[in-house]
């Protein structure tokens, strides 16, 4: 399976912007799937996961203001981000996992990674 995530942008403090990751080829609904983030000179780090059950896991900087979905229809799955922050700015990937583990908030969890979208939330 192959992933394109699109939908980032610049954004005020407060709106709202939801991610995409469109996957072609393969089965998308034996995958799960997960949103990474990367701000600059940070590491990458783990923001929200959906798994093929529909169950889904956040990291507690954006609980309650993220919310992770999937259609397995459209092999797409979001990301809708809400009352964002500025430290919220980070470009931010989709990954896929086939290996069906107890957690999922690490990348190495993952074997297939789309492009990055930049999100900009400006105060």
């Amino acid at each position: 399976v192959q992933l394109q995530a699109s939908g980032g942008g610049l954004v005020q403090a407060g709106g709202s912007l939801r991610l995409s990751c469109a996957a072609s080829g393969g089965t998308f609904s034996n995958y799960d799937m997960g949103w990474f983030r990367q701000a600059p000179g940070k590491d990458r780090e783990f923001v929200a996961y959906i798994r093929r059950s529909g169950g889904t896991y956040y990291a507690d900087s954006v609980k309650g203001r993220f919310t992770i979905s999937r259609d397995n229809d459209k092999k797409t799955v979001y990301l809708q981000m809400n009352s964002l922050k500025p430290e919220d700015t980070a470009v931010y990937s989709c990954a896929a996992g086939s290996g069906g583990f107890n957690t999922l908030r690490t990348t190495d969890k993952y074997g297939i990674w789309g492009q990055e979208t930049q999100v900009t939330v400006s105060s």
